[in-house]
């Protein structure tokens, strides 16, 4: 994983001094190329001890390997996509359509590669395994997140699988407290933090269901509260409406989830995906 999705990862738990030096990086990478780490203090408002801490908290030793770190992920990055582009750097209102959508472009392809690449595949079998043998699979998020759930529940549907999206807090904690035996929760939540979700795979886990978080902060509450837990990296812009980058590296986890399950029953799978097609498409039907 890149150090600027470390730094996106651990947001959730840093300090008020920290989660400032965040948002300086995150608006600016190059700000640690351009100044001393007695002059990011003091542009941060705290002190070189903080910085340090900081520094630790993401997983380099200070200031020297951050911008070291900083520097070769800022050069491989204006290799991939462009020397003019500054891909940690929020949209700004100066930002033309073209270099936002060069910018959008870039992070969506970026946290794809970084997800994949980071993916623990151990981890990504024993939960495919579960939920192939699974008597009933319970999915939930709440905002954006639902929606991803909503996609994994509409692929795992039309191949015949006993899954369920629950529509909101309510409904999933009733679920997840009858959960029959063999039953696989999953938890949708980029952040970790949101209380109903985590809520959700306590109370599955609590009554037997196996619980799996797919998040992007593995110190979230949901990847505490979780027996399997699959971690996305994004680098998400605070310019949107709801989920953007993070989305994306969600939506290619779901994928996996879902082509991990289809190989299982290979035959099986491509039967109900044709007979759905033509049931819905009689006009293409051979």
């Amino acid at each position: 994983m890149g150090i600027q999705s470390n730094i996106e990862a651990s947001a959730a738990s840093f300090t008020p001094t920290m989660r400032r030096l965040a948002k300086a990086i995150r608006d600016n990478p190059a700000i640690v190329l351009e100044k001393t780490i007695s002059q990011i203090a003091e542009a941060c408002g705290t002190s070189v001890a903080s910085v340090v801490r900081f520094c630790r908290a993401v997983g380099v030793s200070g200031y020297a390997e951050l911008r070291m770190s900083l520097a070769t992920e800022l050069g491989k990055e204006a290799a991939q996509f462009g020397s003019g582009l500054t891909l940690g750097a929020e949209i700004a209102r100066t930002d033309t359509l073209e270099e936002m959508a060069a910018k959008v472009a870039s992070l969506e392809m970026l946290a794809i590669e970084e997800t994949v690449s980071s993916l623990d595949f151990k981890t990504l079998e024993r939960v495919v395994t579960a939920l192939d043998q699974a008597e009933r699979i319970l999915l939930f998020g709440i905002g954006a997140s639902h929606f991803v759930a909503q996609d994994l529940h509409h692929k795992l549907f039309r191949v015949g699988r006993n899954v369920f999206l629950m529509a909101d807090a309510h409904e999933a904690w009733t679920a997840a407290l009858m959960s029959p035996a063999r039953t696989v929760a999953i938890g949708f939540s980029h952040s970790g933090t949101t209380a109903d979700t985590v809520q959700f795979l306590k109370l599955a886990k609590d009554n037997g269901a196996l619980t799996v978080a797919l998040t992007g902060s593995p110190e979230s509450p949901l990847a505490r509260a979780a027996e399997e837990r699959l971690f996305t990296h994004a680098r998400e812009s605070t310019l949107r409406a709801g989920a953007m980058v993070s989305r994306i590296a969600q939506l290619a986890l779901v994928d996996c989830l879902f082509m991990g399950v289809a190989r299982l029953r290979y035959e099986q799978t491509i039967d109900a995906l044709k007979r759905t097609r033509d049931i819905t498409h009689p006009e293409q039907a051979v």
